[in-house]
């Protein structure tokens, strides 16, 4: 079966879609494509991505990015030169605007109305996969560990597969192991700090630091760090998600605040993310033998250089060694959890969302 998985992340960096033919025995990757979200777009999403936005300001953009959503697939089959009639499902993630994992009442949200993509491409989508499992006791993340364990496991090597979005998280892989025994949650920040200080020290011309340049150029405040590394977060046990709660706009106000030069605090933001990173491998998942990446983080030489020095002793590299884009390893994982869906497959570990019980996730629009 042929599906297109579609995934915009925390990062805010555009839309993934992969196209991936799956059956039963096997994955394999078609077709990737990265469509960029416009400067006024990516604005709209942040306004929202709070709790000072107005309900027209959430509805509007619902439609939008449905819209957007829908016009990424179909430039992805022209790019790539694949029949868009030959998808047979979409798998879509929609856009994260809030996420409070642990609370009195756990919730989640995504937008991108499911309907609009479905009758701007004739395809159904499968879409809304992370209330399901919050509904039955879980933190509706991390999701796409369920897909790691299905492409990386090995019967001899403990490995642990790495995203770095706006968020990092890991999903440890010991070897041999059951579905019960995976162990997976967002370690922290990925770029999601970096990225909002560039945005800052460029005048929003640019919103990433390409290549770690910024970062190389600055001096890592080790008092600063020492003290964004003793927040509870780190040592806390899994299951656990973040945010843009815990990085978002209140802390990059916490940050400036210190009056230090900007490329130093995109340096110290960048040794923040490698260094929780290391310590959530080294705590929780010991004895691990090879650190596999993905995500936009990969391109950003001077993380990639302080994690491989932060995790000494584990192999570090990236997806792509596995037939695995890098930037597309999200998206996949929603084409993957797309099928599931559309065979009634549970598509959630609860030793990684704390579920009461695996479920099958999202729903799906004709």
């Amino acid at each position: 079966m042929r599906v297109a998985g579609i995934m915009s992340g925390t990062s805010l960096d555009g839309i993934d879609v992969a196209i991936v033919d799956i059956t039963t025995e096997r994955v394999k990757t078609v077709g990737h494509h990265m469509v960029a979200w416009p400067v006024a777009v990516r604005r709209r999403i942040l306004e929202v991505s709070n709790t000072t936005c107005t309900t027209s300001q959430i509805s509007r953009l619902n439609f939008e990015l449905a819209e957007r959503y829908a016009k990424a697939v179909q430039t992805t089959c022209r790019k790539t030169g694949i029949e868009q009639g030959s998808i047979r499902l979409v798998g879509c993630h929609g856009q994260t605007i809030y996420h409070e994992g642990r609370c009195k009442q756990p919730n989640t949200l995504q937008i991108g109305e499911p309907a609009v993509i479905a009758e701007r491409l004739g395809i159904p989508v499968a879409s809304n996969f992370r209330p399901r499992d919050v509904a039955a006791g879980g933190q509706g993340a991390p999701l796409v560990p369920f897909v790691d364990y299905l492409l990386l496991r090995s019967k001899r090597i403990h490995r642990v597969a790495l995203n770095i979005g706006g968020i990092a998280n890991i999903t440890s892989l010991p070897a041999g192991v059951a579905p019960h025994g995976v162990i997976a949650f967002d370690t922290g920040p990925g770029n999601m700090i970096m990225d909002q200080l560039v945005a800052i020290h460029t005048g929003a011309r640019q919103t990433y630091d390409k290549n770690g340049a910024i970062a190389a150029g600055g001096q890592v405040q080790a008092e600063l760090l020492e003290k964004l590394l003793t927040d509870r977060y780190y040592r806390a046990k899994p299951p656990k998600t973040a945010g843009r709660e815990q990085y978002g706009a209140a802390l990059i106000g916490q940050l400036l605040e210190t009056g230090l030069a900007l490329p130093d605090l995109i340096a110290t933001a960048t040794a923040l993310t490698a260094e929780s990173i290391a310590l959530a491998v080294r705590t929780f998942a010991p004895g691990a033998q090879e650190l596999i990446a993905a995500g936009g983080g990969v391109h950003n030489r001077t993380l990639m250089e302080r994690l491989r020095a932060a995790v000494a002793g584990v192999r570090l590299t990236t997806t792509e060694e596995f037939g695995i884009d890098p930037d597309a390893r999200e998206a996949i994982a929603f084409a993957v959890l797309a099928w599931r869906t559309w065979n009634r497959k549970s598509g959630n570990l609860p030793s990684a969302t704390g579920a009461r019980h695996g479920v099958v996730l999202g729903s799906v629009t004709y």
